[in-house]
């Protein structure tokens, strides 16, 4: 069985992703850092490719995750608003949706570092959230709240309600 996460940038699922994996002996897979080491920067895909390109990558990793098994599976914040991405994430697991306030999130992200939120991180998110968190609802077994909590507490609580 896989564990995925699902969420908005900054809400934690590398971090959570990597404590799953550690306590439950299973590979822990980025995707975003598996598309950097394919195709290099982020940032840079954006800026040179567009978001499009971004996401057609994603779609490709999408259906080779479908056949991985033991794995933890920390998402991008876009990955699964294609439906076949996290069709393919649930083949084999539970898809868990992070969730965070728009506060929790500011207090851990940057422009700098995350493409999408160019020219304003509050001014994006607040674009972002609406659009993303009904989709994140939607595609997921369950949602796990993460303000106020340790990345050690979300970890254990997707454990308890997993049963694992």
């Amino acid at each position: 069985m896989n564990i995925s996460l699902c969420g908005m940038m900054g809400v934690g699922k590398t971090t959570v992703g990597k404590l799953l994996s550690e306590h439950l002996h299973m590979t822990l897979i980025d995707t975003d850092s598996v598309i950097v080491s394919r195709h290099g920067s982020i940032s840079k895909l954006f800026e040179e490719r567009g978001e499009g390109y971004f996401r057609d990558l994603e779609r490709g990793l999408g259906e080779e995750l479908s056949a991985d098994r033991n794995a933890v599976i920390s998402t991008g914040g876009g990955f699964v608003l294609r439906e076949e991405n996290a069709r393919a994430l649930k083949e084999n697991g539970v898809l868990i949706f992070l969730n965070a306030s728009l506060s929790t999130l500011l207090s851990r992200v940057t422009a700098e570092d995350r493409p999408l939120l160019k020219g304003g991180a509050e001014k994006k998110l607040k674009e972002l959230i609406p659009l993303r968190y009904p989709v994140y609802e939607r595609v997921s077994s369950f949602v796990v709240d993460t303000d106020g909590k340790t990345a050690e507490e979300v970890a254990e609580e997707i454990q308890r309600r997993i049963r694992v």
